[in-house]
């Protein structure tokens, strides 16, 4: 497991000057200022130095930054890349080389078996360019993470979490509502001899994120969802 000496961010390992400088990266160096600020304003949960939590929250920070932001599979720490794979709801399993292939990991999470006509997100259409550039407009701080519950520890992590952040820039061709956007979930990480993650699986629902984005704001402040054809959001 990552430790919490995270080097130049507070919640994240690897990020060392001299790592960022010699790390090979998507679209250059990532920096979480204007995330962490969100996390820390809106974190329902402060776990102390040291504990399970905080070294978990620290672990999926910081894999979560090398399965974005890392260009070669040689620079991850947190993770076995030649044996990690990863699941959404016990369904689609996607190894390294596929998460490039269908775009990263906003479209492994939003991966759909729906027709096309049904899709409010249509991972196919997208790119790992345009679907970054398509969050970083609807959430210009940033959609922080923060760790609820653990249930277990390493070998196998079993965890509660909560996204957020709110939708201050348009989805597709709905406006921005200003509102907070909150999205939960459960994952279990798998750990080898050498602590690193062989396989994550994430249990959560796609529609509770994109329900939340296609709302429309009406003339009083309230806001409306828009009609969908997708039939869980009916």
């Amino acid at each position: 497991m990552a430790t919490s000496a995270v080097g130049g961010d507070k919640y994240r390992s690897y990020l060392s000057e001299e790592e960022l400088k010699t790390t090979k990266w998507n679209s250059g160096p990532p920096n979480y200022d204007v995330v962490n600020k969100l996390f820390e304003e809106g974190r329902t949960k402060i776990w102390p130095v040291g504990s399970l939590e905080e070294r978990v929250q620290n672990l999926v920070k910081t894999w979560e930054m090398e399965v974005v932001h890392k260009a070669n599979p040689d620079d991850f720490k947190t993770l076995d890349a030649k044996k990690f794979v990863l699941g959404i709801n016990g369904k689609k399993y996607f190894t390294l080389e596929d998460a490039g292939k269908v775009g990263g990991s906003y479209n492994m999470f939003l991966h759909s078996s729906l027709p096309p006509q049904f899709r409010v997100y249509n991972p196919d259409e997208e790119s790992y360019t345009s679907s970054q550039e398509a969050f970083k407009n609807i959430f210009p701080r940033g959609f922080a993470v923060e760790i609820l519950q653990v249930y277990s520890g390493p070998p196998v992590i079993c965890y509660k979490f909560r996204h957020w952040g709110y939708m201050e820039g348009p989805f597709k061709e709905h406006p921005p509502t200003g509102e907070l956007v909150e999205f939960f979930g459960m994952a279990i990480f798998e750990l080898d001899e050498n602590s690193k993650i062989v396989k994550v699986e994430f249990f959560c629902d796609r529609g509770e994120l994109l329900a939340s984005l296609i709302k429309d704001k009406n003339s009083d402040g309230s806001t409306t969802t828009a009609p969908s054809g997708c039939p869980f959001m009916a």
